[in-house]
């Protein structure tokens, strides 16, 4: 199962009142396990940033003047998204910000159904929260001492293994089972469910006849202290 964690930085709270993308970054994961695979872009919003909001990402106004505008970046952004799920903390506001952009430039939207909100997951499982990113990497152990401000990038890495702790799922499966093309959120079809592989041929047995008793022979010898002289006598019963 793919899945991707993305996180954004903006100009302000609310892109009705002018306030435009800056930054996105996303990783990965197959399975739940990151894969490598990034995307990452800082974005010109043909605005200021605020110094409010300066302060919170350290992106400023004069950094972004020579970045690429969002229709230069859109087509690889959607490309990296496919039509996987979208993990993102707080995803309404996300969202929100990227479908305007999106509708600027008469893009389809990104659906809700296909998004799990982390701080969702968060505060059904932790409803005392807090239930910040920053909350729950103390919360799960998991350092943060180089996020120093918010970035897209950093905190999306982060987010990734919030997320599988909120799962329950720190060991991941490494490919024997798969998960559904849902979450634990309940969102969508399937929520939790797993489905465990099974080989279509049994493998080959690489210890022969002739092992078992060479080493029955030697177990034997030991007389009544082998706890396997016990075990061979329930399994002949």
């Amino acid at each position: 199962m793919r899945e991707i964690v993305l996180d954004t930085e903006t100009t302000g709270l609310d892109p009705k009142k002018g306030h435009r993308l800056i930054e996105v970054g996303g990783i990965e994961m197959i399975n739940r396990i990151p894969t490598g695979r990034e995307f990452h872009c800082f974005i010109n919003p043909e605005r200021d940033v605020p110094r409010d909001a300066q302060e919170i990402h350290g992106i400023s106004t004069e950094f972004l003047l020579d970045k690429p505008l969002f229709k230069d970046v859109a087509r690889d952004l959607m490309a990296f998204l496919g039509e996987d799920i979208l993990v993102i903390h707080n995803a309404q506001f996300d969202i929100m910000f990227l479908n305007h952009e999106l509708g600027l430039l008469g893009e389809r939207a990104i659906s809700f159904e296909r998004v799990v909100d982390t701080l969702a997951l968060a505060r059904r499982r932790h409803p005392a929260g807090p239930n910040t990113l920053d909350a729950l990497c103390k919360r799960y152990a998991i350092d943060n001492s180089q996020r120093t401000k918010h970035g897209a990038l950093v905190d999306s890495l982060l987010l990734a293994e919030v997320y599988v702790e909120l799962l329950g799922e720190r060991q991941a499966a490494f490919g024997l089972q798969t998960a559904s093309a849902t979450t634990a959120a309940g969102q969508g079809r399937g929520a939790g469910r797993r489905v465990v592989l099974t080989r279509p041929e049994p493998l080959v047995p690489r210890i022969a006849e002739a092992d078992f008793e060479a080493h029955r022979s030697f177990i034997e010898k030991m007389k009544a202290q082998a706890l396997w002289l016990r075990f061979w006598t329930e399994t002949s019963a």
